[in-house]
């Protein structure tokens, strides 16, 4: 399985402003490419490359292998949508290769710009120092907040799929951001606590309105996509960690559209859009894919209003948020784990559809 690793470069004033030079010119030289190979109707690389080479180097200072990495940087767009023109922003990824970019070890990396080759140092992680050696020679530079990363796509070891001895529901909810069919409840309190913060603080800023507020603003948005990020790394862990250990899968709920199909309370609707359930359970999928814990993606349709004793449908069933009471047997249960159980049995079923 491949996946992406981010380092952090560490440029002085004068190589950062190099980087932002190449970064600019190498885009610019991308958006004349794309006018000729739209022009031309061309998606052929080596075609494309005999109409531009030369114009490219002479007019947008690049190197050889730097036109090269542009023209296909092109010939990739294009073919993914030959219907209009590609534009690339100013500060676009530039696409380095073995030729222009070289390693100095863990501690810094050595690459091509408009001023020639610069040595610029790296920070990386625990995780990120285990994985490096796996890398392939190339890497996207990009620019995110003005600090310069290089994204290497490395290589991870997977283990066997496993053939599980049935799977844990994992309802995603409101109040608790996950609930488990064995009972074990994720997130609760303390992610609301967090983001009903997050939330007065926002809206204070929003309405005082001064520059500094907005600033304070963008701050408080990357502050506050770092926590979900994190909370959603530790939560997508320990469910992996928790199937992988008991022998079994994880179902989900297949969530595409859930926001435009369902309706909440007003007072609800901060916390209904205030958590990123897409990046959950993409985070769940990678974890479980790496460790061999299968991934069964199930129908949602009344799981919150079906009984897991008798199988009995009804909306009156949803006592509350938090209460389920069937009204045909008369079962009792928390309203998330008996929706839960619902999921982990339709995954069982999907898995042995005899």
């Amino acid at each position: 399985m491949k996946v992406t690793l981010q380092l952090k470069l560490l440029p002085t004033p004068e190589q950062h402003a190099a980087l932002l030079k190449t970064m600019q010119m190498f885009n610019d030289a991308c958006n004349f490419i794309a006018e000729v190979a739209y022009r031309e109707r061309c998606a052929s690389k080596f075609a494309l490359q005999k109409l531009v080479y030369a114009d490219v180097r002479e007019h947008f200072g690049l190197s050889a292998q730097l036109t090269i990495r542009a023209i296909a940087k092109v010939v990739e767009a294009y073919k993914r949508d030959k219907s209009k023109q590609c534009h690339f922003q100013p500060f676009g990824a530039v696409v380095y290769d073995q030729r222009i970019l070289s390693f100095k070890g863990l501690e810094a990396a050595s690459l091509l710009t408009l001023d020639g080759r610069l040595t610029i140092p790296m920070q990386m992680g625990a995780y990120q120092r285990t994985a490096f050696s796996r890398g392939h020679g190339q890497a996207d530079l990009v620019l995110v907040n003005g600090q310069f990363y290089l994204l290497l796509v490395v290589e991870t070891p997977q283990a066997p799929p496993m053939d599980p001895n049935g799977f844990i529901g994992i309802d995603l909810g409101i109040v608790n951001i996950a609930t488990d069919s064995d009972g074990e409840r994720y997130s609760g309190a303390t992610v609301e606590a967090k983001r009903q913060r997050y939330q007065r603080l926002r809206q204070r800023l929003q309405a005082c309105g001064s520059r500094s507020a907005k600033r304070h603003l963008q701050r408080l948005r990357k502050r506050e996509a770092r926590f979900r990020r994190n909370h959603n790394h530790v939560l997508s862990k320990r469910l992996v960690e928790k199937a992988k250990d008991t022998g079994r899968g994880l179902a989900l709920e297949d969530l595409k559209g859930i926001r435009e199909r369902t309706t909440v309370r007003k007072s609800d609707r901060a916390k209904h859009s205030g958590w990123s359930f897409h990046q959950l359970r993409q985070f769940i999928a990678y974890k479980a894919l790496i460790a061999g814990v299968p991934v069964a993606i199930v129908d949602p349709r009344y799981t919150s209003r079906t009984c897991s004793v008798c199988g009995g449908v009804d909306k009156a069933n949803r006592v509350s948020q938090s209460e389920f009471r069937c009204s045909a047997c008369g079962h009792t249960a928390n309203a998330d784990v008996n929706a839960a159980i619902n999921i982990a049995a339709r995954a069982v079923c999907h898995a042995c559809p005899s």
